[in-house]
């Protein structure tokens, strides 16, 4: 592709934050394996979920992901997930392709849209994303700082909670990873807690 195919290619790419496709623009990732870009579109709060990610001690094959967001969702309600079931029936703004955020598309959802103005979580990884599109990097106690989308900070109308959030990404059999939306520590829990979901889907920009 020519610099000039590649520069009126990167204009039609809706800006971070920009209503789009149902919801909000999140970010980028590129898949490890196709080398495929896909951009991903978070809904507003009133779609927000609540539910177990699935049964403690139960591997689901299909689940591990840390960019395919739909694969994942996919994988956990075929294996009973009702949480995951419910996210995939959403039709928000005629689209019918939700899913629970994949790892790496959870972490641009808290770079992006931190709703809080407190320090990160900076003592180990947090925020390193070698998928996104640029590559982030591990987070700073003052990096990311509170988002700039005012719907999205803390008290606005499409604000995340200060609690935490599942991720589609399993981890073991007993665990999934999440991220807690105040500090943005990136963790995992045990799959039969109850957390919050913010769905989100994704298309392809190859």
């Amino acid at each position: 592709m020519s610099a000039t195919a590649q520069a009126a290619s990167a204009q039609t790419i809706p800006a971070i934050g920009q209503a789009y496709g149902g919801g909000f623009v999140t970010g980028i990732t590129r898949d490890p394996v196709t080398g495929k870009r896909s951009l991903h579109i978070t809904a507003g709060a009133a779609h927000e979920l609540v539910g177990k990610w699935g049964e403690y001690g139960e591997k689901i094959e299909g689940a591990d992901s840390f960019t395919d967001s739909l694969a994942n969702t996919k994988a956990m309600a075929a294996a009973g997930s009702e949480l995951a079931t419910k996210v995939l029936a959403l039709d928000i703004g005629g689209f019918t392709d939700w899913s629970i955020p994949a790892r790496d598309v959870q972490e641009l959802q808290y770079r992006h849209f931190k709703p809080t103005t407190e320090e990160n979580w900076a003592a180990r990884r947090d925020g390193d994303n070698p998928n996104s599109v640029p590559i982030s990097q591990i987070y700073s106690e003052k990096s990311p700082l509170q988002t700039v989308h005012s719907d999205f900070q803390e008290g606005g109308a499409e604000a995340f909670r200060d609690t935490w959030y599942w991720s589609s990404s399993q981890r073991s059999a007993d665990t999934a990873f999440g991220m807690p939306f105040d500090v943005g520590l990136q963790y995992y829990h045990a799959k039969d807690l109850e957390l919050r979901v913010r769905p989100v889907r994704s298309e392809f920009l190859d």
